[in-house]
C-alpha cells in the first residue's frame, strides 16, 4: 500500500512539473539608462523560425511573458533605430533577464560615427506628432521649433493653425496666458526639454472646447538619478533696436523627486513706422481726408519663471506641482508714439495740421500654479487624474496724451489738448478637473469633469485738463464686473482594430455669465448650454497608405478686454471699446486628409463660423473718428486645401514643405447702415524649410526658410501679400555640449505690408514697416549630466518617439 501511494505521489509530481509554465520578464533600455517603451518582444522556437508568443515594453520599459512550458527557446526584441537583441536560453523556472540594453542603429563615415537625427512626423487617429527629441532642432528655442512643425504657421510673431491661433498645452496642461506672452514663453524655453509638438487640429473631448487648434508641447522625462542644466542667450540687432534674451535651466531627479526650474529674461525694444489715410466720406462724397505719419517705440524687460516638482509616492501613486510666472515690471517697460497728421479739406487742400505724443508705462504680473495627483490601478494603462489650477493675472497702465493743433505754415499751435488714463484689470481663474482613463482590449475609455470660475475686476480713469488744471473726466471712467462659472464634463470612446482606428467623443459645457458696468448700472446676464460632439477615424491601407477623416465643435468666449464697454482713447480721434453683449463664437469644422509614405500629407479642410467676432476697425465719419470695435459679424465661411512634407532629399539635405490654398469670406454691416457687406477672397500660403547637415561629424547645420502669403483679407480688411527668406547657421561644439548660431532674418526686407478698407462709406489706408529684418546670434551651453532627459510635466506616451 505504501509503495502504491508512493508511486503515485511521484507520478503526480511528475505530471505537475511535466505540465508547470514559466514567466520570462525584463526591462528594456538605450546606452543612456533611458527606459524603451512599446518595444517589440517575441519568443521563437528554439530554432528561431517559429514565433510562438510575444509581448511589448510598457511605458516603463518593463515586459513580461506569462505560460512559457519547459524548454529550448529565442527571445528577439526589436525596435525601429537600434540594433535587434537575440538571445538563446532554456527554461525551467521562472526568469528575469534585468536591464537589458539596446544599441542604436549608427553609420559610420571616414571613421566618424554619427547618429541620425532628423526630426520625424508620425500620424495618430487624433493628432499628428512631430518628434525633435534629440534632433537637429533641440539646439533652438521652442519658439523656432514651432516654426518647423508641419501644419503650424508662424508670422509676426503670431502662431496659428488652419488660420486661426492655437491653443498652447504643455504635457496636456493648457497655458492660461495671452498670445504675446506665449511667445515669450516659448522662445525662453530651450527646445533640448522638448521631446515633441502634437497638432491637434480637431481637439478631441477631453480638451476644452474653448479655441480652435491644440499645440501640445510634450517635455522629456527624467529617469536617471542626476543633475543637469543649461545656460543659452539670443541677440537680435533690427535697423533701430538691439533685443536681448538670456536665460538658465535646472533639471535634479532622485529616486522619488524630480525638480525643474527655468529662468529668462527678455530685454528689448521695438519699433514701428505706420503711414495711414482715412477718407470721411458723406453722402457718397469726402469732406475731408487725413494722412498720419505714425513712430512707435515700445521697449520691455518681461521675465519668465517656469518649474515643477514631481514626487512619486510609490508605484501606483504621484504627485506634482508646477508654476508658469511671467513678470514686466514697471522699470523698463514703456512705450512712446509720436504721429502727426495732416487734415485735407474736399478739394484737397490742406486745413490743419495736429501733433500727438502719448507717452504710456505699463506694469503686468500673471502667476499661474498647478497642483496635479495621478492614481494608477491594477490594471495596465488604467489611472484617475486630479488637477487643480489657479491663475492671478494683474496688468495695469498709465498713459500722458498731448494733442497739439496748428494751422498750416505755422509754429505756434492755436489749441492744446491733455489727457491722462489709468487703467487695471485683475483676473482671477480657477480650475478642477477629474479624468479617467481605462484600457478594454483595443480599446479605450476616458471621461472626466472640469468646473472652471473667471472672475475678473476692470478699471479706468481719464482724466481732462481744463484751463492748466486736472480732473476726472467721468463720461470716460467707469468698473466693469464679470464673473464667470463653466461646467463641463466629456466622455470619449476609441478603439483599433486591423486597419481601422475611431475616437468618439462628445463634451457638454454649461456656462453662466454676468457682466456688470458699474457707472451706468448697465448688467448683462446669460446662461448657455451646448454640445461639442468630435469624431476621428483614420484608415490604414497598407504601410503607406491612410486616410482620415475628423470632425468637431469648438467655442470662442470673447476676451475680457472684448467684453469691456470702456472707451480707451489713443488719442482724441481715436479709440478702442468692446461690447459686453458680444455672443460666443461656435464653429464646426470638417477635415478629410490623405497620408503617402508618412511623408507626404493631403488635407481638404472646411470649417463654419456662428457669430464670428473681430476688432474691427470703423470710420465715423460724423464725428470724424477712428474706432476699433469689438462686435459680432453675421457669420464666415473658410475652406482649402493644405499640403505638407517632411522628407529627405538627398544625404544631408531634408525639406519640409507646408502650402495652402484656401477660401475665406465674411459679411458684416457697419454701425451706421444695415446694408450687409461680403467680402471674400483666395489666398496662398508657402512655407519651404531647407535643413542642410555639413562638416563630417554633422556639427555645422544650415536652415534656409522662404515663406509667401499672398494677398488675403481680414475681416472687412484687404491685406497685401509678403514674404521673406530667413538664413540660420548653427555649430555645435565639446560633444555637443555647446552651439553658436548666427543668422539674418527677412533677408530682402520683404515680410511689411499694407492693409485697405474700401466699402460703403468705409475708406481707409495704412502701410506699416516693421524692424523685420535682423541679424541674430545665440548660443546654448549645457553642464552636468546633460545626457538626460528633463524632467517637466511628463504625459502618457503612446509610443516612444523613433530617430532614423
Amino acid at each position: 500500500m505504501i509503495n502504491k501511494l508512493t508511486h503515485f505521489i511521484f507520478l503526480l509530481c511528475s505530471i505537475l512539473s511535466f505540465s508547470q509554465e514559466f514567466s520570462l520578464s525584463g526591462v528594456l533600455n538605450d546606452i543612456n539608462n533611458v527606459v524603451i517603451p512599446y518595444a517589440n518582444v517575441v519568443l521563437l522556437t528554439k530554432d528561431s523560425k517559429t514565433p510562438l508568443t510575444g509581448s511589448t515594453t510598457n511605458e516603463e520599459g518593463q515586459f513580461l511573458i506569462t505560460q512559457i512550458k519547459n524548454g529550448d527557446y529565442f527571445l528577439k526584441i526589436s525596435y525601429l533605430g537600434f540594433e535587434t537583441f537575440e538571445k538563446k536560453f532554456s527554461i525551467s523556472n521562472d526568469i528575469n533577464l534585468g536591464v537589458i540594453i539596446l544599441k542604436e542603429n549608427v553609420e559610420n563615415l571616414d571613421g566618424v560615427t554619427v547618429v541620425s537625427k532628423r526630426p520625424t512626423v508620425k500620424r495618430t487617429v487624433d493628432r499628428l506628432i512631430f518628434n525633435v527629441e534629440n534632433s537637429t532642432l533641440s539646439n533652438q528655442n521652442v519658439f523656432d521649433v514651432l516654426k518647423h512643425t508641419p501644419g503650424v504657421i508662424v508670422q509676426d510673431e503670431k502662431i496659428t493653425v488652419k488660420n486661426s491661433p492655437p491653443v498652447i498645452y504643455i504635457n496636456d496642461r493648457r497655458v492660461h496666458l495671452s498670445e504675446t506672452e506665449v511667445v515669450q514663453l516659448l522662445e525662453g524655453t530651450p527646445a533640448s526639454n522638448i521631446k515633441s509638438v502634437e497638432v491637434i487640429t480637431n481637439p478631441p473631448a477631453k480638451y476644452d472646447a474653448e479655441g480652435g487648434a491644440v499645440l501640445n508641447i510634450v517635455t522629456s522625462k527624467n529617469i536617471i538619478a542626476g543633475y543637469h542644466g543649461s545656460i543659452f542667450g539670443n541677440f537680435k540687432q533690427g535697423f533701430q533696436f538691439p533685443k536681448y534674451s538670456a536665460g538658465t535651466s535646472h533639471f535634479y531627479k532622485a529616486k522619488k523627486l524630480g525638480a525643474y526650474l527655468s529662468y529668462n529674461v527678455s530685454p528689448r525694444k521695438d519699433y514701428r513706422y505706420q503711414y495711414q489715410t482715412v477718407n470721411f466720406i458723406e453722402n457718397n462724397q469726402t469732406e475731408t481726408s487725413w494722412e498720419t505719419d505714425y513712430e512707435r517705440v515700445r521697449e520691455s524687460a518681461n521675465r519668465n519663471i517656469s518649474a515643477n516638482i514631481d514626487y512619486e509616492i510609490n508605484d501606483k501613486n504621484s504627485i506634482g506641482f508646477t508654476s508658469n510666472v511671467m513678470l514686466q515690471p514697471r522699470r523698463g517697460t514703456q512705450t512712446d508714439i509720436f504721429s502727426s497728421t495732416q487734415v485735407f479739406d474736399a478739394n484737397k487742400n490742406l486745413d490743419s495740421i495736429f501733433d500727438t505724443s502719448n507717452e504710456a508705462v505699463s506694469e503686468k504680473f500673471n502667476l499661474a500654479f498647478t497642483l496635479d495627483y495621478v492614481k494608477k490601478f491594477k490594471k495596465e494603462g488604467e489611472k484617475l487624474s486630479v488637477s487643480l489650477h489657479h491663475t492671478y493675472f494683474d496688468d495695469s497702465n498709465f498713459q500722458d496724451v498731448n494733442t497739439d493743433y496748428f494751422y498750416p505754415n505755422t509754429v505756434n499751435a492755436f489749441r492744446e489738448n491733455k489727457f491722462q488714463t489709468y487703467n487695471s484689470q485683475v483676473i482671477r481663474l480657477s480650475t478642477g478637473q477629474i479624468d479617467y482613463e481605462l484600457p478594454l482590449n483595443e480599446s479605450k475609455i476616458e471621461t472626466g469633469i472640469k468646473l472652471s470660475h473667471i472672475n475678473s475686476d476692470s478699471e479706468i480713469d481719464q482724466f481732462i485738463f481744463v484751463d492748466g488744471e486736472k480732473e476726472e473726466d467721468f463720461n470716460n471712467s467707469n468698473v466693469f464686473l464679470y464673473d464667470e462659472f463653466n461646467y463641463a464634463a466629456y466622455f470619449s470612446y476609441a478603439k483599433e482594430w486591423a486597419k481601422w482606428s475611431l475616437k468618439l467623443g462628445l463634451r457638454s459645457e454649461f456656462t453662466q455669465l454676468e457682466g456688470i458696468s458699474v457707472f451706468d448700472t448697465n448688467t448683462n446676464n446669460k446662461d448657455y448650454f451646448k454640445l461639442f460632439p468630435t469624431f476621428h477615424l483614420l484608415h490604414a491601407f497598407n504601410d503607406n497608405n491612410q486616410v482620415y477623416l475628423q470632425y468637431n465643435r469648438r467655442i470662442y468666449r470673447p476676451r475680457f478686454e472684448e467684453l469691456n464697454p470702456f472707451k480707451f482713447y489713443l488719442n482724441d480721434n481715436t479709440y478702442i471699446v468692446g461690447d459686453p453683449n458680444l455672443l460666443p463664437q461656435i464653429d464646426d469644422s470638417f477635415i478629410l486628409g490623405y497620408t503617402l509614405k508618412s511623408n507626404y500629407t493631403f488635407e481638404l479642410y472646411y470649417r463654419n463660423e456662428n457669430n464670428p467676432f473681430y476688432e474691427i476697425k470703423f470710420q465715423d465719419n460724423q464725428n470724424n473718428q477712428m474706432q476699433y470695435v469689438y462686435a459680432n459679424v453675421n457669420d464666415a465661411v473658410s475652406y482649402g486645401l493644405d499640403f505638407m512634407t517632411y522628407t529627405p532629399i538627398v544625404n544631408r539635405w531634408n525639406l519640409y514643405v507646408l502650402s495652402s490654398l484656401f477660401y475665406y469670406e465674411s459679411t458684416f454691416k457697419t454701425f451706421d447702415t444695415n446694408t450687409p457687406y461680403l467680402n471674400k477672397k483666395w489666398s496662398f500660403y508657402l512655407l519651404m524649410y531647407h535643413y542642410f547637415s555639413l562638416l563630417k561629424d554633422h556639427s555645422l547645420s544650415l536652415d534656409v526658410s522662404c515663406t509667401y502669403l499672398s494677398a488675403n483679407v481680414d475681416g472687412p480688411s484687404n491685406v497685401s501679400g509678403r514674404g521673406n527668406l530667413d538664413i540660420n547657421l548653427r555649430k555645435t561644439f565639446w560633444n555637443n555640449k555647446a552651439s553658436l548660431g548666427i543668422g539674418v532674418t527677412d533677408v530682402f526686407n520683404t515680410q511689411n505690408f499694407n492693409e485697405s478698407t474700401q466699402f460703403l462709406n468705409q475708406s481707409s489706408y495704412y502701410d506699416s514697416k516693421m524692424e523685420n529684418r535682423m541679424f541674430v546670434a545665440s548660443f546654448n551651453y549645457k553642464f552636468g549630466n546633460y545626457r538626460l532627459s528633463t524632467n517637466k510635466r511628463n504625459i502618457e506616451v503612446e509610443e516612444r518617439e523613433r530617430l532614423d
